[in-house]
């Protein structure tokens, strides 16, 4: 197989085995993996603002408020006034989303993540560079990403 097929295949892989657990995460907990990643996040204090999930996961405001309108028809999070300041929202994980968080398996990335650490710094540097190198050879590094594992809408 030349380097180039292999390469494909290697890619073709990844995504599948991406695609496969972000299925198997949303029949287990009826969420998408966006979905979930938010709601861990929350899971850290019980209730944050939109700009600060924005933040901490990587994507846009536009992107954190439509996944937080999935949830809350969901009932995994409420808006509420903010404590400190009434005047703006936060987002409040509800009992049910609380529940969803520790029923939850574990996410793709901290599977890999683990598996990453346990490499070499030189190591982790060459795939940091390969994998980089790929997605501006596919266009990719333009698009919003986060630091998930995903497939699909979010």
């Amino acid at each position: 197989m030349s380097n180039s097929n292999a390469l494909l295949v290697a890619l073709r892989q990844i995504n599948r085995a991406i695609d496969l657990q972000s299925k198997k995460l949303e029949k287990e907990t009826g969420q998408t993996t966006p979905q979930l990643l938010l709601l861990k996040e929350l899971a850290k204090d019980g209730r944050a603002k939109p700009s600060m999930i924005a933040k901490s996961v990587h994507l846009s405001h536009a992107t954190v408020t439509s996944i937080v309108d999935r949830l809350a028809k969901s009932g995994m999070v409420t808006r509420e006034k903010s404590e400190d300041d009434g005047r703006s929202v936060e987002i409040v994980l509800t009992e049910q989303g609380r529940e969803c968080v520790q029923n939850a398996p574990e996410l793709l990335q901290e599977d890999f993540l683990l598996s990453l650490s346990k490499l070499e710094p030189w190591e982790q540097n060459l795939l940091i560079s390969s994998v980089q190198r790929i997605a501006m050879m596919m266009d990719a590094n333009r698009l919003e990403s986060a630091p998930i594992l995903d497939v699909g809408e979010f």
